[in-house]
């Protein structure tokens, strides 16, 4: 009966234990990369309007992080970004320029590649319509007089 009652008594020490450890969280060591969005939508849009958008990240990290590369998905979608590291609890930006010159539905990703521990590639993204271009008739153009 004692041997019953001391396995019994162990096992719950173990399954309490193993629990607890189960709750704690997990902690990385090494840079990590937070964004505040992972997208960007620009609504409805004129025809040659600024098409930069900003992606504003944080190292929430206790190394150095640093952006390997930063690609569009496409030569309409031109990113850039920080070279140097971005120190931890520090913050840095990335700027993607849409080439609004072309009319449609904007569907993009920017694949984003560094040394994070958390999320060493990351994917954003860019969406919403541009609008045609506006034809230029007759009447719009001035009167050339001499």
């Amino acid at each position: 009966m004692k041997s019953n009652t001391l396995f019994f008594i162990l096992s719950f020490v173990f399954t309490l234990g193993m629990k607890q450890a189960a709750a704690q969280p997990e902690v990385l060591n090494g840079p990590q990369i937070e964004f505040e969005k992972d997208s960007h939508d620009y609504g409805t849009i004129e025809n040659g309007a600024n098409g930069d958008c900003v992606f504003t990240f944080k190292n929430t990290g206790n190394a150095p992080l640093i952006l390997g590369n930063v690609k569009g998905s496409c030569s309409c979608t031109v990113p850039s970004w920080p070279t140097e590291p971005i120190l931890p609890g520090k913050t840095g930006e990335i700027t993607v320029h849409y080439n609004t010159n072309n009319a449609g539905s904007i569907n993009k990703s920017v694949t984003i590649t560094s040394n994070a521990v958390n999320e060493a590639v990351k994917v954003v993204r860019i969406k919403g319509d541009v609008l045609p271009a506006k034809e230029t008739t007759m009447e719009s153009v001035p009167a050339v007089t001499n």
